[in-house]
């Protein structure tokens, strides 16, 4: 990819708007419920038994989200607030870093601005940007490596900063939770395939030619592989500080051995477990919260926005058209991340799964949509493309009280939301 044309106007002031308007309406209610919920209950001991430096607890879990979180209350106190606010600003990072990222990619002032408004209106990002969990943690990380990636090749001459920030982001993706494994080499291949293609094998030695004209791979090499892996190696640190004897005794590797055990032993039945072929059809829901709490009945509902999931579908069987058939790097590329964030659940060794690992393949979903509305736009089907974000706002706005845990009317209420009986 070349340096974009001077006339095209950079989106950043509408990206940083959209990301700013999702902080204010998450940080609505950000407190309540005012007690732990989910998966808070595991976390949150978790951070405080860091903070304290007594014990690492959630040891299936990698340590770099937990240290996130224990931030938060040391900064600003153990109460809600302060638990769920490194996860708004997370999720704020997320809306900026991925539209930055399609932005790089694809140089489309309106896939960029519509990624935006299908991201902070496609439930998923709002529900988890609300609760002290990893997964959101993971995702940003994530989305800044794409950001940076795309941005590499856009402007050679910031490349090696942002490979180097890219490979530091990963690193910590990887120690936040193991789901960015299956994407953690996707930057890498793609530097390697996209040299070779232009140079032949003089692109092994030379710094000449895409992706990022002036790095060598060699160089590519150390940011996007060695570096990750040495970062995530530190994330580990607060262990063999805690608990010098048992993190050393183990060692790095029986860390490992100790976690991937764990991870492989929940065998029990759940009443909300999942797999991918539920995940795609927005099948099956999770209640994160649905009690009496604070002077009202609450509710907050896990599911994909029930428009923009499903017509993703069709969206991703485009992008892998138009990456393939007509050579379109952004499409690709939001096809293969996709694909390979959900062959992870597919082949793992993992009995008990939820919808929230959908949650980055969700995410590329929603790229390629963006895209393909994009396409739609430019073929004379503007009207269409403009609908269908209209409608994800509007299904939003709808399911709003469920997703942010306003009051609602009695024990029932959640039936004026239930589609269809999975969900219950």
């Amino acid at each position: 990819m070349n340096s974009p044309p001077h006339h095209l106007r950079d989106p950043a002031g509408w990206c940083a708007a959209v990301a700013f308007a999702f902080l204010a309406l998450v940080c609505l209610r950000l407190g309540i419920p005012s007690k732990p919920y989910f998966d808070e209950i595991h976390y949150l001991p978790a951070a405080r038994a860091l903070l304290a430096g007594t014990d690492w607890l959630n040891r299936e879990h990698p340590m770099f989200g937990k240290v996130i979180i224990a931030a938060g209350i040391g900064l600003f106190g153990d109460h809600p607030w302060a638990w769920r606010l490194p996860s708004a600003l997370a999720g704020t990072l997320t809306v900026w870093a991925a539209m930055r990222a399609l932005w790089f990619a694809s140089l489309s002032r309106f896939a960029t601005l519509a990624y935006g408004v299908l991201l902070t209106s496609g439930f998923i990002l709002f529900v988890h940007a609300r609760i002290a969990m990893l997964d959101v943690f993971m995702v940003a990380l994530v989305t800044v490596v794409f950001w940076q990636c795309a941005a590499a090749v856009r402007e050679p001459e910031h490349g090696r900063r942002s490979l180097a920030i890219a490979g530091v982001a990963l690193g910590l993706a990887l120690g936040t939770k193991w789901n960015a494994i299956p994407l953690a080499p996707l930057p890498g291949l793609a530097f390697l395939a996209a040299r070779l293609h232009a140079c032949g094998w003089r692109g092994l030695i030379g710094r000449r030619g895409p992706p990022v004209p002036g790095i060598r791979l060699g160089e590519a090499a150390i940011w996007l592989g060695i570096v990750p892996l040495a970062v995530y190696a530190l994330t580990y640190l607060p262990a063999f500080l805690v608990d010098p004897a048992e993190a050393g005794r183990r060692g790095l590797i029986g860390i490992h051995q100790m976690m991937l055990s764990m991870q492989e032993s929940v065998v029990k039945p759940h009443p909300y477990q999942s797999v991918w072929t539920d995940w795609i059809i927005n099948r099956r829901a999770i209640w994160y919260l649905y009690e009496p709490v604070d002077g009202a009945q609450r509710g907050v509902l896990l599911i994909g926005n029930p428009l923009t999931m499903l017509l993703g579908l069709p969206a991703l069987a485009w992008c892998a058209w138009a990456g393939f058939a007509r050579k379109r790097a952004d499409a690709l590329a939001a096809f293969l991340v996709f694909a390979a964030s959900l062959a992870m659940w597919i082949v793992a060794a993992k009995p008990i799964q939820f919808y929230y690992h959908y949650f980055l393949p969700s995410m590329a979903l929603l790229a390629a949509l963006a895209l393909a509305l994009d396409a739609l736009r430019s073929r004379g089907w503007g009207w269409l493309s403009w609908l269908v974000l209209a409608g994800s706002v509007g299904v939003f706005a709808w399911f709003f009280p469920i997703l942010d845990a306003s009051p609602l009317q009695g024990q029932r209420a959640f039936e004026h939301w239930m589609w269809v009986d999975s969900w219950r």
